[in-house]
Formats: C-alpha cells, structure tokens, sequence
C-alpha cells in the first residue's frame, strides 16, 4: 500500500510562489512515475508536472518557465516550485504515482491553491 501526503497550498496573490510537497510511504520503486495534477472547479483533473521516470520529466505547456519539479528519493518526496502563479492556477493540487503518467495507481488527499488579490 502506498500513501501519498500533500502539503504546502495556500493563498497566494498573482505573481507569487509557492513550493508543494508530496510524502510517501510504503513501497515506492524509483523508477515509478510521479507527478503533480491539478483540477480546477468543473475541470477535468490535469497533469502539470511529472516524472516520467529517473531521467525524463514533463511539464504542461501552460505551466512550462513558471513551476519545476523535483524529487527527494531519499525522503521518498516530490517538490513542486511554483512561480509567477496565475488566477489561472487556482486548483487542487494532487500528487500521483503509478507505472506512468497517465494513470497514476495512488493519489494523495490534495492541496488547495488559490491564487487571488
């Protein structure tokens, strides 16, 4: 079994940062893929940032400059750096791990991030 814990949203004004993270335990393979999604309210949920796995990594192209991924495995932890944040990047944030991208087996509780003035 394998849990997933986010922390790190908040309320940000436009153009601020925030820094996600997301703990697991249990039996994480390094090669797994991990990333970030995130659903706005009546959006479909979207990746915006993952693993694909060690070497290769994948961003959304709304969200490519702005917000960087990166990884602990010693801590079993996936970051995500967020910067110059948009009204448009108002969602849950959710952390994902699975044998791709695509449909990640684990999914954390997620983070709210709401990005106002």
């Amino acid at each position: 079994q394998v849990q997933l814990v986010e922390s790190g949203g908040g309320l940000v004004q436009p153009g601020g940062s925030l820094r996600l993270s997301c703990a697991a335990s249990g039996t994480i393979f390094s090669l797994d893929a991990m990333g970030w999604y995130r659903q706005a309210p009546g959006k479909q949920r979207e990746l915006v940032a993952g693993f694909a796995s060690v070497q290769i990594t994948k961003y959304a192209d709304s969200v490519k400059g702005r917000f960087t991924i990166s990884r602990d495995n010693s801590k079993n932890t996936v970051y995500l750096q967020m910067n110059t944040l948009r009204p448009e990047d108002t969602a849950v944030y959710y952390c994902g791990v699975g044998p791709s991208l695509v449909a990640p087996s684990y999914w954390g509780q997620g983070t709210q991030v709401t990005v106002s003035s």
